[in-house]
């Protein structure tokens, strides 16, 4: 197995403890990635991958709120799962609403995760969002330290994979057919941003490090299909908008200018897909020129939706979306394909609609 490794282990960590939390190994799928801020080893047996060549994929985002309808979307899943098997999720962030999690004991991983999710039992790849790292308010990021509860709780879930703030993941480990990355733009595009410590700011050490991994570990890579996966999107025609003009605001930093700056310099035109959440919406937008081909996707409606909320995105070509519904997505992965379908939710009910499928390459 290779590893993308870090230069340093960060203080009170040796360097193979670092690579022994930032890396699990299970029937065939691997995580790697590396930990500025926390590593730890698993402690309790984690729920395998469905082995095979094709992978069929969970994308949900913005799920952790612990309400009905989170549980409604799960429901629907749970069916999805009973007659397609998932391979692995992905959570696209804000996993713990309204302002993260007090430490990988808090109570509300069972409550706003475990229980919603009884039943899919596979690895669930989650992405920190701005709702994990909340400080003054909830969602502001102002908190960025937070995060490393959620990177603990690794340790302690048979589904949660968290084992750094940013990872990748192979599936399946030799010869994989695709290969996520799964990326933490925070301190790029926090409310309250991290002016005052040199350690998480623009070119500190922590984005820095993460910038020298994602290219190295995008340059190494041998997967058919390279992903990345971020809360905060390129693109988007939600409510908070495009990275450089979040919430429509024409103020640096917080109108996301750092983030988009980080997805034109080391993400775009290097992967096929860009999947985000932050928005609580459905979207499949079209590549553009500016994405260098790279499709922004979008699912963040697990548990809440954007409903009421004045649109600031760009109104960018999309294949499909939908500002008001509740849903996930189905991506279906083999050497040669990728296909997506979007499965709306009944809120009452739990029950699911395919609205949408569509070979994408």
């Amino acid at each position: 197995m290779s590893h993308s490794t870090t230069d340093s282990a960060p203080a009170g960590l040796s360097r193979r403890e670092v690579l022994a939390g930032a890396a699990g190994v299970v029937a065939g799928i691997t995580l790697v990635g590396l930990t500025p801020a926390a590593a730890v080893p698993a402690e309790v047996p984690k729920f395998a991958p469905r082995a095979g060549r094709n992978a069929r994929i969970l994308i949900t985002g913005d799920a952790g709120t612990g309400s009905r309808t989170q549980w409604a979307v799960a429901d629907a899943a749970r069916a999805f799962h009973a007659r397609e098997p998932f391979t692995m999720a992905v959570g696209l962030g804000d996993n713990i609403y309204e302002s993260g999690p007090a430490g990988p004991d808090d109570v509300q991983f069972a409550t706003k995760f475990e229980d919603p999710n009884a039943g899919l039992d596979f690895p669930w790849a989650m992405v920190l969002g701005n709702h994990d790292t909340s400080g003054v308010f909830p969602g502001d990021g102002g908190w960025l330290v937070r995060g490393n509860h959620e990177v603990e709780y690794h340790a302690k879930s048979p589904r949660w994979w968290m084992p750094s703030r940013y990872y990748s993941v192979r599936v399946p480990e030799q010869n994989p057919v695709v290969e996520f990355f799964v990326l933490d733009v925070n301190p790029l595009a926090a409310y309250i941003p991290p002016l005052l410590d040199p350690y998480w700011s623009v070119d500190g050490q922590y984005m820095n490090e993460q910038r020298a991994w994602l290219d190295r570990a995008l340059a190494e890579s041998t997967a058919q299909w390279k992903i990345a996966c971020t809360h905060h999107p390129y693109l988007s025609n939600g409510p908070h908008g495009d990275a450089g003009n979040y919430e429509g605001l024409p103020i640096e930093p917080i109108n996301g200018v750092h983030a988009k700056r980080f997805f034109e310099d080391h993400v775009l035109g290097k992967v096929s897909f860009l999947l985000s959440g932050h928005d609580h919406t459905l979207q499949v937008l079209e590549p553009t020129t500016a994405s260098k081909g790279t499709r922004q996707i979008i699912s963040g409606a697990a548990g809440k939706t954007a409903s009421g909320h004045a649109a600031a995105g760009s109104g960018h070509p999309a294949l499909y979306e939908t500002q008001h519904e509740l849903g996930f997505m189905v991506m279906d992965l083999t050497p040669d394909k990728v296909n997506l379908r979007v499965v709306t939710v009944d809120p009452g009910s739990g029950a699911g609609t395919q609205v949408f499928d569509r070979r994408l390459a």
